[in-house]
């Protein structure tokens, strides 16, 4: 029986994958709804989140954003053109999408400064390490693991939890409404990206990898593979939960939250 994988049917269809990717899909739900579940997208959404919690988060996400696309890079380096089809597909969409993400890294710097941050701020300040966790583990990851790996952990995981997050935030318009009309197309527009049509990418990056890695890989590889995605959800939680934890004047309500 053949290993090789070719994706048939739609791209945003689980059930159209192997069975090993559907397993790990649904093996990671819990660690993935923890991060969506958490209090600061509504806060967020809602125009609730203090200042100096959002601030926190720009701030503590910028390194992810700016340093995107050299994970990319960084996994283009192990795509050998024409070795194997999943390399040659992978090689293909990453280099037509470092570009976006570029692009991206301009759109999260003007969300900043929309929200009070200037770019000197962005570019200059240091993260709380909970914050730089997910940037080192994505580094760590594409430089140093394989190609199935790198892309899992970053294109898969963090894309894919990405437009999960930014449409509950953009859900109903409620928060672009608090930016002023004169800046609000701007200072949304990384949000608004990512939340309705970019999503497309983690599946196209869950279909390269199957492509990498055939439809009966062995067991500790998808053993791996799982522990990449988890990893990837585990970073953003204790990102996001930072931002929470470092308010003073935080509500009782959001500190047992947190504290849970």
């Amino acid at each position: 029986m053949s290993d090789t994988y070719i994706h048939t049917g739609d791209l945003r269809d689980l059930r159209t994958y192997p069975q090993w990717a559907q397993a790990l899909v649904e093996s990671c739900e819990p660690a993935k709804r923890r991060v969506l579940d958490h209090p600061i997208w509504s806060m967020m959404r809602e125009g609730t989140l203090p200042d100096v919690a959002m601030r926190s988060f720009l701030l503590g996400a910028w390194p992810l954003i700016e340093q995107f696309p050299k994970y990319m890079a960084l996994n283009l380096l192990k795509a050998r053109y024409g070795y194997t089809r999943g390399e040659t597909l992978a090689r293909r969409w990453l280099v037509r999408n470092i570009r976006v993400e570029q692009n991206h890294a301009d759109y999260w710097l003007d969300w900043a400064e929309a929200s009070g941050v200037s770019r000197s701020e962005s570019l200059r300040t240091e993260t709380d390490p909970e914050a730089a966790i997910l940037s080192h583990w994505c580094w760590q990851v594409s430089a140093s693991d394989t190609l199935a790996a790198g892309m899992m952990a970053t294109n898969y995981a963090v894309e894919g939890i990405t437009g999960e997050w930014a449409a509950l935030v953009t859900r109903d318009d409620i928060y672009a409404y608090g930016f002023d009309a004169r800046v609000r197309a701007k200072a949304m527009r990384w949000l608004k990206l990512h939340a309705e049509y970019d999503d497309i990418h983690p599946w196209e990056a869950l279909e390269i990898v199957c492509t990498l890695v055939g439809t009966h890989p062995d067991p500790a590889l998808v053993d791996h593979l799982r522990s990449c995605v988890q990893n990837t959800y585990i970073y953003k939680y204790l990102g996001i939960d930072q931002c929470l934890r470092n308010l003073q004047d935080m509500p009782d309500s959001t500190r047992e939250y947190v504290a849970a």
